[in-house]
């Protein structure tokens, strides 16, 4: 079979860094899969606020992004690009989704930045502005699975807007039903353990 089918795809879904990826890019990251196909993946980290407030960047947005309301290091492709991530209550398939807005998965979904602020304010209910991305090329994905990377997990409307980034990592970990919430435990510094 050459593409993949619709059950294999990862989209929607949260990587969670394991304490064994060296990558300081992904140190203890949550990635955001927006898209996962054949010809790669392109996701956002959920956890690396900026110090750069969204209005600063992105005038009439700040007001409708979520706190805290700074930008996020989507990841370390194209840091001069932003994008919108979004979701938006009862956004469920099959709705009617506002305009500006493209699903991803669930009531999750990509906003475009370039349509008025406006005209998405009384849909959204909250709003992530990245800069950057990470993103995959053909396979390279699935490799770094094979190798022990990343943990794949369901992600929740409520990860998007986490009002607290910093705990995010910790707190999806622990939410699973799985020995994956003893990974939570891990300290910063095993060394010190």
């Amino acid at each position: 079979m050459s593409g993949m089918t619709e059950v294999s795809s990862l989209t929607g879904r949260l990587l969670v860094a394991t304490p064994a990826l060296a990558d300081p890019n992904f140190d203890r990251a949550v990635v955001l899969l927006l898209d996962h196909d054949e010809e790669g993946s392109l996701g956002v980290v959920l956890n690396r606020p900026t110090p750069v407030d969204v209005d600063d960047i992105l005038e009439g947005w700040g007001d409708l992004a979520g706190e805290p309301g700074v930008v996020f290091q989507g990841g370390p492709v194209s840091l001069d690009s932003a994008l919108g991530v979004a979701v938006v209550p009862g956004g469920a398939a099959g709705e009617a989704t506002p305009l500006g807005w493209r699903r991803v998965h669930g009531a999750i979904g990509l906003v475009d930045l370039e349509a008025p602020p406006e005209l998405l304010a009384s849909a959204l209910g909250s709003l992530r502005i990245f800069a950057g991305y990470a993103g995959w090329g053909p396979g390279q994905l699935e490799d770094e699975l094979v190798d022990g990377a990343w943990y794949v997990v369901e992600s929740e409307p409520g990860d998007v807007s986490c009002p607290s980034p910093e705990r995010l990592w910790r707190e999806v970990l622990r939410r699973q039903r799985s020995e994956l919430a003893m990974v939570a435990t891990y300290p910063d510094d095993p060394s010190l353990n």
